[in-house]
């Protein structure tokens, strides 16, 4: 199954917003958008509904989702994109929508991205979590496999599979795998 996302215009006009697939071709066929995050370095849990049944975005649930997936080395809080909370749901609900998602990284701030790349030759130097882009999680009692199978499924943006470092990660980028 081949997904899209795309935008015309701003989070402002939330009919601007539509995701087209085979399975989900009006908006308002979109899966709930009732999510759990658990962050694993702060320990914050947060259950939000950020989009309305009529595919309307709730602005004050998204402002608390970009809290929870803020840098956990700076506190740095920036803006996460949509497309990827959306790929990050669908993933969810075809998992069962089973359990909370334990966020590993969301959004990483350019100093703390550049920390892990003087690290590690594996950490991107232009990473999509500098640009709120990206999201590194499991979900406990999901193994890693069938959560990169289902992403795979949607043909959507990056996919990242880290099973000894126990995480997937998921981008709103062109589709690839790794």
């Amino acid at each position: 199954m081949r997904c899209t996302f795309f935008r015309s215009d701003s989070l402002q006009n939330s009919e601007s917003w539509s995701f087209l697939c085979p399975s989900a071709a009006r908006a308002n066929e979109l899966p709930d958008a009732e999510l759990t995050f658990f962050n694993v370095h702060t320990n914050e849990r947060l259950q939000v509904r950020y989009r309305d049944d009529a595919g309307k975005y709730d602005l004050t649930a998204l402002d608390e989702v970009n809290h929870i997936l803020r840098c956990h080395h700076t506190g740095e809080v920036a803006a996460m994109d949509v497309q990827l909370l959306e790929h990050v749901n669908l993933v969810h609900k075809a998992v069962y929508g089973a359990g909370e998602i334990h966020v590993v990284s969301g959004y990483r701030s350019p100093e703390y991205n550049a920390q892990l790349v003087k690290r590690s030759r594996r950490a991107a130097q232009h990473s999509l979590h500098v640009q709120g882009q990206a999201l590194d999680f499991f979900i406990p009692g999901v193994t890693l496999r069938e959560v990169r199978h289902a992403a795979l499924k949607l043909r959507y943006g990056g996919i990242g599979f880290y099973p000894r470092k126990h995480f997937i990660h998921l981008d709103s980028g062109p589709f690839r795998t790794w």
